[in-house]
């Protein structure tokens, strides 16, 4: 039986990232001990008031605007990225290419710019770290971050895929040997599937699992496959469409949405073009 049944309630606090209260009807708990009653109810995380209490952060630091904190991964798609939101009006005096700077800031134009690693940059929107931020769509599955997905930006394409050797075929009365480093990933894609799997957790050069023995097949991202083919693997299945995500803090969003849809409603525009 679910706890709760009809509404159910979240309650948030401007400067918190996570929900301070959360409720909802639990009638029919209820009902199990007084037949026709019903209930409403709610609890309180009091542990989350505590950062009220320590130092602002730099992303709290009072400029006399509404800032958005941007969670910008490094690398190439954090510069493409940049370079959109620069061309929209969200751009820095100061070239963060240029610096060993982790925060640059435009208080001119209320944007504020945290760099982080591409695997991170969920993680900081989720707790609260950043408001928004783009992350590709296999670390944001894999993190299971709770956060907003907004848009989906169409850079970086590539694909989740299974991939073997030529000659693989598939001996269901064993559990299949999977390589990987998305693991959360290829165990949903199996759960659903209904194939008992041996996950084999790698941390790069994945396409070494199945010619050296070590897995049946290796689950990855693949751009133009010619790692693949150059160490004699081949595609199995193709099962996850990825690129860029424009994702938010899901308190930010309620509490900087005006100034998060301007941003989002200029970013979808200038990627019509």
């Amino acid at each position: 039986m679910e706890y709760y049944n009809g509404l159910v309630f979240q309650g948030y606090l401007k400067a918190l990232p996570r929900p301070l209260l959360k409720g909802g009807r639990y009638d029919l708990l209820l009902q199990k001990f007084t037949p026709g009653a019903g209930a409403i109810g709610f609890a309180v995380y009091l542990d989350e008031l505590d950062r009220l209490n320590a130092m602002p952060p730099v992303q709290h630091q009072d400029t006399g605007k509404v800032m958005l904190n941007v969670a910008l991964p490094k690398g190439r798609l954090g510069d493409k990225v940049y370079n959109l939101l620069a061309g929209i009006g969200y751009g820095c005096p100061e070239d963060y290419n240029a610096t060993r700077k982790l925060v640059v800031e435009n208080p001119d134009a209320c944007v504020r710019y945290f760099l982080v690693k591409p695997s991170d940059v969920a993680i900081y929107v989720e707790h609260g770290a950043a408001d928004i931020g783009i992350v590709g769509k296999d670390i944001l599955t894999e993190s299971g971050a709770d956060v907003y997905e907004l848009l989906d930006t169409g850079m970086g394409k590539c694909r989740m895929c299974v991939a073997g050797p030529a000659t693989f075929a598939d001996d269901e009365s064993r559990a299949l040997r999977v390589a990987t480093k998305f693991v959360n990933i290829a165990r949903s894609h199996y759960a659903r599937r209904g194939r008992d799997i041996d996950i084999i957790k790698l941390n790069g050069s994945i396409e070494l699992a199945p010619i050296l023995g070590l897995s049946d097949v290796i689950v990855d991202i693949v751009e133009t496959g010619t790692t693949l083919k150059e160490n004699d693997l081949t595609v199995i299945e193709e099962f996850m469409p990825i690129s860029a995500r424009f994702i938010a803090n899901k308190a930010s969003y309620k509490f900087k949405y005006a100034q998060l849809t301007e941003l989002l409603n200029k970013m979808k525009e200038a990627l019509a073009r």
